[in-house]
């Protein structure tokens, strides 16, 4: 295909959901399913919350090298080169486990892939902000997150329940997760040939006009200038820093919850009931949080719906206080629950990217964007970090009130947060999904 050939724009429903489900497949391998897995090999609380969480850095980081991504080559360039990336370092993953240094390798391959990753989310986030305009962002801001919970269901739902039939039915642990490595790599290759194809060539992603490399360490420079001498930039840090302090706790811990022994405090589901709980019902629920937050956001606007979906995010943590107290054994009253408190998140988070967009807005939006997104990395990081040893000296019941309380900074933060009231909504007369 020449340059005057080259489409430079599609209908967005034809990326968007792939492009996004892509995005969120290996964050939730790193992140989530790790935890799962690492849990079923026998580590402790302490370390997998210590370990999995140092694979948030490159998220945390990514900021430095997101200039360079916007300077060089294209965004669309970045995804697909990634994505093949991500695919090998799956491989990786299947491939080591099954050995006696599985431990090792298997964290070597997960740092691989979240640096592939990381890239990824700043070429993807970038591409979706030159190809839509700002209406288009709004209204497809709820699905993309739709997708991307997607992805949570195949990830931590479907595949681990597969991975919970494959540890019954071999009678090997090790050889059961390699399989469903396998396969998440097998994904990623489809992945790779679909977006190669498909996806767009917006008139402006292009990389950026400086040549020599004087000239990219300037732009470098500035990039960096610009964001931290936005107004508001404290405040906007804070915000980026706290609105997901509770949740940063809870998320770390919600797995090891449902697979500990109800002895020490936990709910003792296995495996694949893990993977349908937590997996399939709770993401379906934040997937549907997801929904109706970007529907109400593109009508009504951040500004309006700011306070509410704070709240969202925070007080349905309640729920586990319930699990934790009453352990109720009808696995019904574990999935509402579960479901409650995801609902909440994702109708919640919605506001948090949203305001990452609106604080991303002019000069140099790919990367600071992307620095956003490194504040939102570090918020969940570093309270991620102590939660396993936190939770192990506090006992699950005293762990979850702690959660509760550290709702309170959240709260506190919203009243100063200053929004232009008009950014997310729909522009009269334009069709939100064109």
């Amino acid at each position: 295909m020449n340059k005057q050939q080259k489409v430079t724009f599609r209908n967005p429903w034809t990326w968007i959901p792939t492009l996004y489900f892509a995005e969120g497949l290996p964050y939730v391998a790193v992140m989530t399913v790790s935890v799962i897995m690492y849990k079923r090999f026998g580590l402790s609380n302490t370390e997998i919350a210590l370990y999995t969480s140092w694979l948030y850095l490159p998220w945390v980081i990514k900021p430095f090298w997101s200039p360079f991504v916007d300077i060089l080559k294209t965004k669309r360039w970045w995804i697909v080169s990634m994505q093949l990336l991500i695919g090998a370092g799956l491989a990786g993953v299947a491939f080591t486990l099954p050995s006696p240094f599985y431990l090792q390798a298997s964290l070597a391959f997960f740092w691989l892939m979240a640096f592939s990753s990381a890239t990824h989310d700043i070429a993807a986030d970038g591409f979706y902000m030159l190809a839509l305009d700002d209406s288009q962002q709004s209204f497809f801001v709820g699905i993309r997150s739709t997708f991307y919970r997607f992805a949570s269901i195949t990830g931590q739902g479907l595949l681990v329940v597969l991975a919970g039939f494959l540890e019954k039915s071999t009678g090997r642990i090790p050889y059961a997760w390699s399989l469903t490595f396998f396969i998440l790599a097998g994904l990623f290759l489809a992945f790779f040939v679909y977006h190669r194809f498909v996806l767009p060539y917006p008139h402006a992603d292009t990389g950026k006009s400086a040549r020599t490399p004087r000239e990219v360490v300037t732009e470098f420079g500035n990039t960096f200038k610009s964001f931290f001498t936005k107004k508001g930039i404290r405040l906007a840090i804070a915000f980026m820093l706290l609105y997901r302090l509770s949740e940063a706790m809870l998320v770390k811990m919600a797995s090891p919850f449902l697979l500990d022994s109800r002895e020490v405090g936990g709910l003792g589901l296995s495996t694949s009931e893990v993977g349908i709980t937590y997996g399939t019902v709770g993401v379906i629920a934040l997937t549907l949080g997801g929904i109706i937050g970007g529907i109400v956001a593109s009508r009504q606007g951040l500004k309006y719906w700011l306070w509410p979906m704070a709240l969202a995010i925070t007080l349905p943590h309640a729920a586990y206080l319930y699990l934790a107290f009453y352990q109720p054994e009808n696995i019904f009253w574990v999935n509402a629950a579960v479901a409650v408190e995801q609902l909440g998140y994702g109708f919640g988070f919605t506001a948090y990217m949203l305001y990452l967009i609106y604080f991303s807005q002019g000069d140099h939006k790919t990367a600071h964007y992307s620095i956003c997104t490194g504040f939102m990395a570090l918020g969940m990081m570093l309270p991620g970090m102590a939660a396993g040893w936190i939770q192990e000296q506090l006992g699950y019941q005293h762990f979850f009130i702690l959660i509760m309380l550290l709702t309170i900074p959240t709260l506190v933060l919203i009243p100063f947060m200053k929004v232009d009231p008009g950014f997310g909504r729909s522009k009269k007369g334009e069709p939100d999904a064109a």
